[in-house]
């Protein structure tokens, strides 16, 4: 059996399209994953009991189950309670932004916890409210701890947004299938796929290093 190097060659633009797709999506996902984690995250370290448990079932439930599940009842369960057809990529947008925002809320009360105590009290004693201050003193020393594992969950969602696939959404993944359909060149095209992967999740790891060495993570 022979590699075609041809086919990889002419089917390299439409697997490069699929991957801005894959970049778009996860973009998009880590944005408001971040959002909807750095609330959840507070959530979880607030003294009021209803919150803490509410931001803990949402974390345990999503954490607890796939991801390709959750994209199933976003896009084929919702839509028979809401009775609206849901496009493909606001279903893989709303999956993936959930599912991150479950890790990134853990990243963040790690973060926060991960700050001595004693700056709450400082903040406190100066007249700041406590969401003042945990917005100026507690969230931007946190910020710098949770760069590293920030990143890994980009790396991780990169990798997981090709499970989107399945609801037929052209990514990168979807478009090595469709290929793969038409010229049977299996071999070929999940190696091309493989290595476009590759090259943008090392992109992103030497993009994380670049800010813990800016940010000056470790200090």
């Amino acid at each position: 059996m022979s590699f075609d190097f041809n086919l990889v060659i002419n089917s390299f633009p439409l697997l490069l399209a699929g991957a801005l797709v894959t970049i778009k999506i996860t973009l998009i996902s880590v944005a408001m994953g971040i959002v909807i984690g750095m609330f959840v995250g507070i959530a979880r370290v607030v003294h009021i009991k209803p919150i803490k448990w509410l931001a803990a079932i949402y974390v345990d439930f999503i954490r607890g189950t796939p991801l390709l599940v959750q994209i199933f009842i976003i896009y084929f369960a919702l839509p028979l309670v809401i009775g609206i057809h849901m496009d493909p990529f606001l279903a893989a947008i709303t999956a993936c932004s959930i599912n991150s925002g479950a890790y990134v809320a853990e990243i963040f009360r790690a973060g926060i916890q991960a700050v001595d105590e004693g700056q709450m009290e400082a903040g406190r004693s100066l007249g700041l409210t406590w969401p003042q201050t945990m917005r100026y003193i507690i969230i931007p020393q946190a910020f710098k701890s949770v760069i590293p594992p920030l990143g890994n969950e980009f790396i991780a969602l990169l990798k997981d947004s090709s499970l989107v696939s399945v609801i037929g959404f052209e990514e990168l993944t979807r478009r090595g299938q469709l290929i793969i359909a038409r010229t049977y060149g299996s071999l070929e095209i999940w190696l091309s796929v493989a290595f476009i992967y590759l090259i943008m999740t090392v992109t992103i790891s030497r993009l994380v290093a670049y800010l813990e060495r800016r940010f000056d993570v470790k200090k």
